[in-house]
């Protein structure tokens, strides 16, 4: 038996992670982020195969990872989680800046950010893992995060389809 609640007690917290491929930048809001190893330090991440910012990671060997804060607008993460940047330009007004690897990071309503060169990938299913070294990181604000148990209770508990934890 599958008792998917307790998947959703997995602790997640909620993050937009960005990438580009020649001029273009896009980027989507994930909740499967977490370090990997200290030496050297490396995160990982799961993007759905059909999302165009999992393309970009793929092309181009970087990615960034902007560490939401709680008090994200839904309006916000919406933006970023539920519409396709081959239907929108996500960063246009947003502020942004470009990494050490040449990743886009997205700053608003970050409270730190990092900033990743590629180093593998694993393909799980419907998903990828990509796994990245740290080429920098910085702590902006020293606030509480956005966890994926807060934001389903002011979602009223619905995922994106593109999510792990989306059921039907």
């Amino acid at each position: 038996m599958l008792d998917k609640e307790a998947l959703l007690k997995v602790t997640y917290g909620m993050y937009i992670v960005s990438s580009m491929k020649g001029q273009r930048m896009n980027g989507l809001v994930i909740n499967t982020a977490n370090q990997v190893t200290s030496k050297p330090a490396c995160v990982s991440i799961c993007i759905n195969r059909e999302n165009l910012t999992h393309e970009y990671i793929r092309d181009s060997g970087v990615f960034s990872i902007s560490i939401l804060k709680q008090e994200t607008p839904l309006k916000f993460i919406g933006r970023w989680g539920f519409r396709s940047g081959r239907d929108i330009d996500k960063f246009e007004g947003t502020s942004y800046k470009t990494g050490k690897s040449g990743a886009p990071i997205v700053l608003d309503n970050a409270l730190g950010y990092l900033d990743l060169k590629l180093l593998d990938h694993l393909s799980v299913g419907t998903h990828t893992i990509f796994v990245g070294e740290i080429m920098e990181s910085e702590m902006m604000e020293d606030t509480a995060p956005l966890t994926y148990s807060y934001y389903r209770n002011i979602r009223g508990g619905r995922s994106s389809r593109y999510a792990p934890t989306y059921e039907e």
